[in-house]
């Protein structure tokens, strides 16, 4: 069970534990909702009602309820974690991989092997912040419980959530930056196909030529919005989709079921620690294309 606390410092004296676990722990309502039937409010060791008032210094303590997992198969998969703490996990996702399991999947999928990473613990629950596709490799974060889970999630596409990517692109886009601000929508009668469509949902995505050579183009691109495959619909709209995407553009024998695209920098507000900053190369199976 994850647990919460806070030392009320004395600009929140006389504050009701309801407003503190909203507005200083970052909480949502329906974690609070759910830690205040469950008797889970603690004021100096003591249990206490969500209206209870504080008083400076006192210790205020929360324990979250965990939903329990369906269960999950362990892969011995090793993961390349260049940040971990109490809260989240940042993994460098190599591709071909599938972020989240299913039926139709084996047990080598990065959730199965989270699993075992964390031990293969009973009532295991899968967090995933962001996702890749299977073919995208790069920065990934995985949440270790829901309160840092639903918290990074309400900072993506903010500031305190910043994510960039390479992508190497088969042909030149129009310039050498600029922003796509075209709608994405799903395809008429598609499972995951997307396409341009004014009936789409707004996505604008930035991009920057970095290289060239091959025929291809090296792009670093950052996006203000994460609609499901942005930077290939926005890319294929250019005139230059991304080399080996088999869905918006072709296969590169090269890249056996993967893509050129790559998550290649994290800048994140951590739950406790403060600010991160990570970056990931570009993969050189994928800098050989140029």
């Amino acid at each position: 069970m994850q647990e919460m606390s806070l030392i009320i410092a004395p600009c929140d004296d006389g504050l009701p534990v309801r407003r503190l676990a909203l507005e200083r722990l970052h909480m949502s309502y329906g974690q609070f909702k759910r830690a205040k039937f469950d008797g889970a409010l603690m004021l100096d060791g003591e249990r206490v009602r969500a209206d209870k008032r504080v008083t400076a210094g006192q210790r205020l303590v929360i324990c979250l309820p965990q939903r329990r997992g369906a269960g999950c198969e362990p892969c011995q998969l090793k993961l390349n974690i260049p940040y971990e703490d109490d809260d989240l996990l940042v993994i460098d996702k190599p591709a071909p991989l599938p972020s989240v399991s299913s039926r139709k999947r084996d047990a080598a999928t990065l959730e199965n092997a989270v699993y075992c990473y964390f031990g293969c613990p009973e009532g295991f629950l899968y967090r995933p912040v962001n996702r890749l596709d299977k073919g995208t490799s790069g920065l990934m974060v995985v949440a270790k419980h829901s309160h840092a889970q639903q918290l990074l999630q309400s900072r993506l596409h903010g500031d305190a959530f910043r994510r960039e990517y390479f992508a190497v692109c088969d042909g030149l886009p129009p310039a050498r930056e600029g922003i796509v601000d075209l709608p994405i929508a799903k395809e008429d009668g598609a499972t995951i196909r997307r396409v341009v469509s004014d009936q789409g949902k707004p996505a604008r995505t930035h991009y920057r030529l970095l290289e060239t050579g091959a025929g291809r183009s090296l792009v670093r691109l950052t996006l203000e919005t994460g609609r499901t495959h942005q930077i290939r619909v926005h890319l294929q709209a250019l005139g230059c989709p991304v080399t080996g995407d088999f869905l918006y553009g072709r296969e590169h024998m090269a890249l056996p079921n993967r893509f050129a695209l790559h998550s290649c920098y994290l800048r994140l507000l951590t739950v406790q620690n403060g600010w991160i900053e990570i970056n990931s190369p570009l993969p050189g199976e994928l800098h050989m294309l140029l």
